[in-house]
């Protein structure tokens, strides 16, 4: 009898442990739409862009892919290490941060707080509830599924006090309005590579420097 409850409990423990195993491997793959209505021009560069984030642990790495070029974000919660990279008009620019640095630059989503809702709808395959934020004194509202966690919710985008994965929200800059819409969900692994920083190719620049040169703008 004994031996019959060890040999359970260790098939329990590796059907766990696999589960784990997978979620520890995410990626989100978003589509993205702009309304520019005092801008077309700027609304149809983004007309099939998308936003794919990459989670490996404490490990992630966002892409955004338009007309315009590419630009990622990589960011390693334990050595702290993270960077920029710009893809324009044959340009490339890393922008190196510390983790001062990466937590600053991204904390108004990640520290905003939310009230979750109770009313279920369905956007694409996805069951969600709603949780609503405020942003200088304007409603933000987040579509999320619970139907599944983030191995770590430290990357750009990220809304670290939901308890689930986003699904839909709106970015305002200016007068242009992205909406971010989850499209794919998928627990495959992902190469340990893709959280590289490249070693050549670059014009790099602090993000103190870049901010800067912003300034200077």
């Amino acid at each position: 009898m004994k031996n019959l409850f060890f040999t359970a409990f260790i098939l329990i423990s590796g059907i766990s442990g696999s589960a784990q195993q997978r979620n520890n491997d995410v990626t989100l793959t978003y589509s993205i739409s702009i309304s520019a209505p005092q801008n077309e021009q700027i609304a149809k560069a983004f007309n099939g862009a998308t936003y794919t984030v990459f989670l490996k642990g404490g490990e992630s790495r966002t892409e955004m892919v338009s007309t315009l070029g590419t630009e990622s974000g990589i960011y390693n919660n334990v050595l702290g290490k993270a960077a920029i990279l710009k893809e324009y008009s044959g340009q490339k620019l890393m922008i190196t941060l510390t983790r001062e640095n990466w937590q600053q630059k991204n904390s108004l989503f990640h520290d905003l707080d939310f009230k979750a809702g109770t009313e279920k709808s369905k956007i694409g395959n996805f069951d969600v509830l709603p949780a609503e934020g405020e942003i200088d004194g304007k409603p933000f509202i987040v579509y999320y599924t619970t139907s599944g966690q983030l191995p770590n919710t430290d990357y750009n985008n990220a809304f670290g006090k939901i308890k689930g994965i986003p699904v839909k929200y709106d970015l305002k800059s200016g007068n242009l309005t992205f909406t971010y819409t989850l499209k794919t969900l998928s627990y495959d692994i992902i190469p340990s590579t893709k959280f590289d920083l490249p070693k050549s190719g670059f014009r790099v620049m602090s993000y103190d420097e870049n901010q800067q040169l912003k300034k200077g703008n």
